[in-house]
């Protein structure tokens, strides 16, 4: 086997995988019971969407996606921080102190 169709066949099988991982991915997201869930099936569809990104690019020999890639994984990143913040913040809004000045949390 030469090195070209060892590079294809890489190719078709990381696309296959990156595939089944985004489908696999999706229905965690919709199936999820939880937010946390379905924030982290948000936050693995960014880096599903970066692998892809990645393999056409070695496909294509086009390397000015990779610059997409590594700012789409900034993006992500940020986007995962930020909801964090935004769930912890209405996490600690809906605490109340009871009788003895512990807090407990309330169910929503």
């Amino acid at each position: 086997m030469t090195g070209e169709g060892f590079l294809e066949l890489s190719i078709a099988i990381s696309l296959a995988i990156l595939s089944l991982a985004f489908l696999l991915t999706v229905v965690r997201i919709l199936k999820g019971p939880t937010v946390a869930d379905r924030v982290l099936g948000l936050d693995m569809l960014v880096s599903i969407g970066i692998g892809f990104i990645v393999v056409i690019a070695v496909k294509t020999g086009y390397y000015l996606y990779l610059d997409v890639a590594i700012s789409l994984g900034l993006v992500g990143f940020l986007a995962t921080v930020a909801f964090a913040r935004f769930v912890l913040q209405n996490a600690m809004r809906g605490q109340t102190p009871d009788a003895e000045g512990k807090k407990e949390g309330r169910n929503v």
